[in-house]
């Protein structure tokens, strides 16, 4: 993963380092569970504990000839344990170390991911309150359609970051299974007990019924989760950037003293942070297609899954991490400008309030049809003519007749467009710590 999107915890998950680990304590697991069912002398695996080496460079250096990195990782380490190296990988294949392994991997990078995005709940739970009653206008197709507040906007992005927690969490039981069954899954050459112990000293559930591998729709939910959750990102970052327009000026992603948004035009203050989050979110939603291909296989497996997902898997949680971390850094910091929220709301000279006008119109006797033709009619005439909605309603021949001025004024009053928006809030302020 190309240094810049990787954050040091993360990156150290997938690591050549961690990865011989994890191997090395699923291979423990076996033997613990065949010494517990009697085969290993009692004390052979706490010999091989304290004997054990991981050389990492040397089972480089042996992979070149066995062109397999499992049986290096093996013969590296049997050759720091003596006679009891004998037992080491006794009855397992490969996808048995790697499967259950990669389970761990995927745990501890499933667990980073909470973190981070309980992180940034929290930043939009905080924003969203603060700006609870700050008026803007709420845009549909991108055309004005009715008020809303600042608060509002954000507390729907709050509420989806909860859905995707709760998402994550699933996905992470989804992918914390194990595997010690065997060539093609059938127990052949190593005992269910031995799995079944093994598993308990990982905290993984045994597959239920796998093959040579785990089956890889679970690998392929715990990616699509991770794609559901860069979209999310992505929908924020998208926002913020469409705010940014010079025309809406509305918010701002931060920018730091020194910074330079142009090599050639100095005024620029481009919303490069937001348009990142946006680039790498596609790179995230690409590998799920990789995953969901993942799943067919030949028979009991074939190994095409395997070169993918040396990639997809650190690519997409690493890049996740830095996303979501990058994501609460600039709602920390969001810049808000108010005047153009009321600037924007005013834009349209009262347009906003056009189905008010006509809930009232219908209320006091005219068709749907009628009034919708009424008020439409005049609506295009505020636009043509540049003009105030509310006076050109007020002066309108057939509005007149029917709706008094003051009840006509009550319907372009903003807060009670706004009225029910305590009661919503009222969610929010139980999802408080």
């Amino acid at each position: 993963m190309i240094p810049r999107y990787s954050r040091p915890e993360m990156a150290a998950v997938w690591s050549d380092e961690n990865r011989y680990q994890q191997w090395l304590k699923v291979e423990l697991a076996a033997l613990e569970g065949w010494q517990k069912i009697g085969l290993l002398p009692e004390g052979t695996v706490k010999t091989i504990r304290e004997q054990v080496r991981i050389d990492p460079a040397r089972i480089a250096e042996i992979e070149k000839t066995t062109q397999h990195d499992v049986i290096a990782f093996v013969e590296q380490v049997t050759s720091t344990l003596g006679q009891a190296g004998r037992f080491f990988h006794f009855g397992l294949t490969s996808s048995d170390i790697l499967d259950t392994a990669t389970a761990l991997q995927l745990r501890q990078a499933g667990f980073l991911l909470l973190k981070d995005l309980n992180a940034l709940q929290k930043v939009i739970r905080e924003k969203a309150w603060q700006y609870r009653h700050l008026p803007m206008i709420g845009r549909t197709h991108g055309i004005h359609a009715e008020p809303i507040t600042l608060g509002f906007k954000l507390a729907g992005w709050y509420f989806e970051v909860k859905r995707n927690i709760s998402r994550l969490k699933n996905a992470i039981a989804e992918i914390s299974v194990g595997k010690l069954s065997g060539a093609v899954g059938t127990y052949s050459n190593i005992p269910p007990e031995v799995e079944q112990y093994a598993c308990e000293c990982l905290q993984l559930k045994p597959e239920s019924f796998s093959t040579q591998i785990i089956p890889r729709d679970r690998h392929a939910v715990f990616l699509s989760v991770l794609g559901l959750i860069a979209a999310s990102a992505e929908r924020v970052a998208l926002q913020i950037r469409l705010l940014q327009q010079t025309e809406l000026a509305e918010l701002a992603e931060p920018f730091q003293k020194g910074q330079k948004g142009s090599s050639a035009m100095p005024h620029k203050r481009n919303p490069v942070l937001t348009e990142r989050i946006c680039g790498l979110a596609r790179v995230i939603k690409k590998n799920v297609a990789v995953s969901l291909d993942n799943i067919a296989l030949w028979h009991e497996r074939d190994i095409s899954h395997s070169s993918a997902e040396r990639l997809i898997f650190p690519e997409s949680t690493i890049l996740l991490d830095y996303i979501l971390t990058l994501l609460t850094s600039i709602l920390e910091k969001l810049e808000v400008f108010p005047e153009h929220l009321e600037r924007n709301l005013q834009h349209t000279r009262g347009l906003i309030f056009s189905q008010a006008v006509l809930s009232r119109l219908i209320e006091k006797g005219l068709s749907r049809v009628t009034a919708y033709e009424i008020v439409q009619r005049y609506a295009f005439q505020t636009v043509k003519e540049k003009s105030d909605f509310l006076t050109v309603l007020k002066n309108a021949p057939e509005i007149k007749e029917i709706l008094p001025a003051t009840e006509l004024e009550e319907c372009f009053q903003s807060r009670k467009f706004l009225r029910h928006l305590d009661q919503l809030f009222l969610l929010l302020e139980k999802e408080k710590d």
